[in-house]
């Protein structure tokens, strides 16, 4: 009796094409280099970074940063694989096993897909940071109006804006001192998540925003510079490109910077006319600052609710806008930085409370009294009183004000990670 073959096994079944599967999805979604370099992290049981000819890195799967550096230095048994296409070199892929090697032919077959896929991301290369920065600020300045020439500024670094663009604003802060250069270290992860989506993107660090007073400065005090941010330009029609590249920014500075940073990305809607990016920059501002006082990491526009309404007012003329958070909620936050109280957090809790004065309490975990003399130090610094609706109305104008220009509150322990239940009140400080 002839012998009976045995049945062949299943894909699923077979470690070998379960592994292949998932690297070829990840390349055929179209999701970018970072979530294929994490599909290869994980087919391969391995740590993995990948460079391009010029040796700056496209995507990073390591399991910390300390990692990322063994794997770059060629620490240990990491391998270093020449990526080509065609006989053309088109970068390198750094691979160090978490246990036991891949098999050879695995490695291969990962490595020509990583292949082609670098020499499909890459295109054009990236235009100096110099010269972008130079654009985005003329941009969002309004230095430049023209139509015809900011497409045609656009289109030497690489940008075709004819169909319009939508506006990223990014932040990554570190909670604890950072070695070397972080601002750009943070601004390679976060090219690194664009340019995987969408490689004609433009990013840089530029002062954006108005300028402003310091809170309790005088009259002849000259105002504080704009503060730098990370403003990425995303060229395409309607939501669905700038949607898709903060989530890659998100997701590639939430992989690459590991723990110790509050990161922020923030998304404005999209221009069709790329005369109004100075309006979609303004939005994207507007929603990183509201991102940051919510202790939110990503937001669109859309999602700022109420604070939309003080757009105008920041894009247009931020001095009333300023002014107005000068006469209402700026003495309570000089009070606060001089004596180390809580008068700026307990108006906000008291508002997010609905007025209610024991459920602030319990919120700020202290006593009813204390939350009561506060509000009473809030009257008499500010002439309001949040007993009347006006009073209320426009101390919460003046929060949000405060929130929109990006004046930080008064910080300490409850600003800080893992104290979000808020800190002891010294009360001998608040009576």
């Amino acid at each position: 009796m002839p012998a009976v073959p045995k049945p062949r096994p299943a894909l699923s079944q077979s470690p070998f094409l379960a592994a292949f599967e998932e690297v070829s999805e990840a390349v055929e979604s179209g999701s970018g280099l970072p979530s294929v370099a994490r599909a290869a992290a994980h087919a391969l049981d391995a740590s993995v970074v990948i460079v391009d000819s010029a040796s700056s890195v496209l995507a990073v799967a390591c399991l910390s940063r300390e990692d990322e550096r063994a794997v770059l230095a060629g620490e240990g048994a990491t391998e270093v694989l020449e990526l080509r296409v065609a006989d053309e070199p088109v970068g390198r892929m750094s691979v160090r096993a978490r246990g036991v090697p891949p098999e050879a032919a695995l490695m291969r077959i990962v490595t020509t897909l990583i292949a082609q896929e670098v020499d499909r991301a890459t295109g054009p290369e990236r235009a100096s940071e110099a010269a972008v920065g130079d654009f985005l600020s003329d941009l969002f300045s309004r230095k430049l109006t023209d139509r015809e020439n900011i497409l045609a500024r656009a289109a030497e670094l690489g940008c075709d804006l004819s169909e319009g663009a939508s506006v990223i604003v990014a932040r990554a802060k570190p909670q604890q001192p950072e070695e070397g250069d972080w601002r750009a270290r943070v601004l390679t992860v976060a090219w690194r998540g664009v340019r995987a989506v969408e490689r004609t993107s433009l990013a840089a660090s530029i002062e954006l925003g108005p300028a402003r007073s310091r809170p309790g400065a005088g009259p002849d005090q000259r105002p504080v510079r704009a503060d730098r941010e990370l403003v990425i330009l995303v060229p395409g029609v309607g939501r669905e490109p700038g949607r898709r590249s903060a989530a890659a920014v998100h997701a590639e500075m939430e992989g690459s910077l590991a723990e110790g940073y509050l990161l922020g990305v923030a998304l404005s809607r999209p221009a069709g006319d790329p005369v109004d990016l100075h309006r979609a920059a303004a939005e994207a501002l507007l929603a990183a600052n509201v991102s940051e006082a919510h202790g939110q990491d990503s937001i669109t526009f859309e999602e700022t609710g109420a604070y939309r309404l003080l757009l105008p007012a920041m894009s247009e003329d931020p001095t009333e806008l300023q002014r107005f958070h000068d006469e209402t909620v700026a003495p309570l936050v000089a009070y606060d930085d001089q004596y180390e109280t809580e008068l700026v957090r307990t108006l906000e809790t008291f508002l997010d409370a609905d007025g209610n004065v024991a459920r602030t309490a319990e919120r700020l975990f202290t006593h009813r009294h204390t939350v009561r003399y506060r509000l009473d130090r809030v009257r008499e610094l500010s002439g309001l009183d949040v007993g009347s609706t006006d009073g209320r109305e426009r101390l919460s104008l003046g929060l949000k004000s405060m929130r929109v220009l990006g004046i930080a509150p008064p910080g300490g322990p409850a600003r800080e990670v893992g104290t979000e239940g808020g800190r002891v009140p010294r009360e001998e400080k608040d009576r």
